[in-house]
C-alpha cells in the first residue's frame, strides 16, 4: 500500500536541499536517510533521501542527485509516497492510517448511523473527518477525542459524540440580543 508521507516545498539554499510539509506521524521512519520514496507526479521519482535535518522548525531533506537549487526547485509540489505493509499499524496506540479510517461507519453513541467516512481532510490543527450521509450530503466531523469517543475497527465503526449543531440544524445559539429582549 502507498501513502503520501510529504510534499515538496520551495528550495533552500544553493546544494539541493528543499523544504517539506510533512503529512507523517512517524518522519522519523518514513523521511529518513536511505529511504527510496515513490513520487507524484512519477516522472520525477524514484527519490532516494540522502540527508535530512530541521532548520528553524522545517524539515529540509537533501535527494541523491539533486545537486543544485534549479534541480531542488524543479521538484516543487512533488508528492512523496510510501510503500506500506498493509497490516502495519502506526506506533502510538490512538493512532491510525488514514486506510484503516476511510469506510468506516459513522454512529452515535446510541446506534443511530450517520454515515460513512469517504475522506480525512489534514489541516494544519486537526484532522477531518469526511462523512457522506445517507442521503448524499456530506458532513465534516474533528477528528478529536471529545466528539470521536471510538474507533472500532473490528466492527468498522467510529463512535461519535457531536455538539448540538455539528450533524443537524439544532444548534444552541446564544446572543446578548436574547437577554435584552
Amino acid at each position: 500500500m502507498q501513502l503520501v508521507v510529504a510534499r515538496i516545498g520551495r528550495a533552500h539554499g544553493i546544494k539541493g536541499e528543499v523544504t517539506v510539509e510533512v503529512r507523517t506521524d512517524e518522519p522519523e521512519l518514513r523521511l529518513a536517510p536511505g529511504a527510496v520514496l515513490a513520487t507524484d507526479p512519477a516522472s520525477a521519482g524514484p527519490l532516494t533521501i540522502e540527508t535530512g535535518r530541521v532548520h528553524s522548525g522545517r524539515l529540509l531533506l537533501r535527494f541523491e542527485g539533486v545537486a543544485d537549487r534549479t534541480a531542488a526547485e524543479a521538484l516543487r509540489n512533488t508528492l512523496l509516497i510510501a510503500d506500506v505493509d498493509p497490516d502495519e499499524l502506526p506506533e502510538g496506540e490512538d493512532e491510525y492510517y488514514d486506510h484503516q479510517l476511510i469506510d468506516l461507519d459513522v454512529v452515535l453513541a446510541d446506534g443511530t448511523e450517520v454515515g460513512r467516512i469517504t475522506e480525512i481532510s489534514h489541516l494544519p490543527t486537526q484532522d477531518l473527518f469526511i462523512v457522506e450521509r445517507p442521503d448524499g450530503t456530506e458532513v465534516m466531523i474533528p477528528f478529536v477525542e471529545e466528539i470521536v469517543t471510538e474507533i472500532d475497527l473490528e466492527e468498522q465503526k467510529a463512535v461519535i459524540d457531536p455538539p448540538p449543531g455539528l450533524i443537524d440544524d439544532r444548534a444552541e445559539i446564544a446572543s446578548a440580543r436574547d437577554e435584552q429582549a
